[in-house]
């Protein structure tokens, strides 16, 4: 099995008309996700990649019975595009744009509560299922089918752990860069419990950073609530305190959470053990198999 993308995934894609929206669409299309419809303001009518355009998400999924849209818009259109998509009949949105204002992201996130649509990002590398689908900007190349989860704050890292498993042999059923935003649509809990939810994942790997306390949550939940075992990986171990580092989450207040020993120290009370290495957690993976 796998998680929230597969091969019944219809896909339509905001900004396909733009740069990044071409070019992703048609590695995304290569990779053999059904991608089924663009939807651009005032583009309606058009193609890309083969691909027909519409003028809004509503009438893509209209007519083309599309349920997950990707968002590839400027930041400063990326706060109505995902409204757009949460008001439109797609069940999953993955929104790929960086630098959404936080206090535009509160109101997203408001918005989702009286919705049951999952929204992935913003400003996050999107999800993969092996074999099957992808939305977003992840290498497909570099991933494998099997049964270990994947679950990750950073883009980077996420492709580097990638493959260290694969080089093993160690398949993934999906995998779902959730973004590294103080304000995200899905966290680490909300991947955690699909996950354990997943008759076909049989380990998972949860990769965070130093900043806010969504890997100590986790870890708590982890603890309590699940029994497919995790191992886990934090970046930014030397960052120093209240210097941000790449990512808008990923800054250290000085409160005694948020920095990597505390998370670490939290995955560990949870029975998580933590690689120093990305090598090191295909190790304990390897290990729970």
């Amino acid at each position: 099995m796998s998680i929230l993308v597969d091969n019944d995934t219809r896909v339509v894609v905001q900004g396909i008309t733009g740069g990044e929206g071409k070019f992703h669409t048609g590695q995304m299309i290569d990779y053999g996700t059904n991608v089924v419809a663009g939807a651009v303001p005032g583009r309606g009518g058009q193609e890309v990649e083969g691909v027909p355009v519409y003028d809004s998400v509503n009438e893509a999924a209209r007519e083309e019975d599309a349920n997950a849209s990707v968002i590839f818009v400027p930041p400063m259109f990326a706060t109505d595009a995902i409204f757009e998509a949460i008001d439109s009949p797609v069940d999953l949105v993955v929104a790929i744009t960086e630098g959404v204002p936080q206090q535009d992201m509160a109101k997203i996130y408001r918005k989702l509560g009286e919705t049951d649509t999952t929204l992935i990002g913003p400003n996050c590398p999107g999800l993969i299922t092996p074999g099957e689908a992808k939305l977003g900007i992840l290498p497909g190349n570099i991933f494998s089918e099997g049964n270990v989860g994947f679950v990750s704050r950073s883009g980077t890292l996420t492709y580097q752990v990638i493959d260290n498993l694969t080089s093993r042999g160690i398949g993934q059923t999906s995998a779902v860069g959730i973004g590294g935003d103080p304000i995200i649509g899905t966290g680490f809990i909300d991947v955690l419990e699909l996950f354990e939810n997943d008759p076909d994942t049989d380990a998972i790997v949860m990769c965070g950073e130093i900043g806010g306390e969504d890997e100590e949550e986790a870890a708590a939940f982890i603890g309590e609530y699940m029994d497919t075992p995790v191992a886990g990986f934090i970046a930014g171990r030397s960052a120093p305190p209240g210097k941000r580092m790449g990512h808008a989450g990923a800054i250290v207040s000085g409160s005694g959470t948020g920095t990597a020993e505390s998370k670490i120290q939290a995955l560990n009370d949870a029975g998580v053990p933590v690689g120093d290495t990305p090598n090191e957690v295909a190790d304990y993976i390897e290990d729970f198999l």
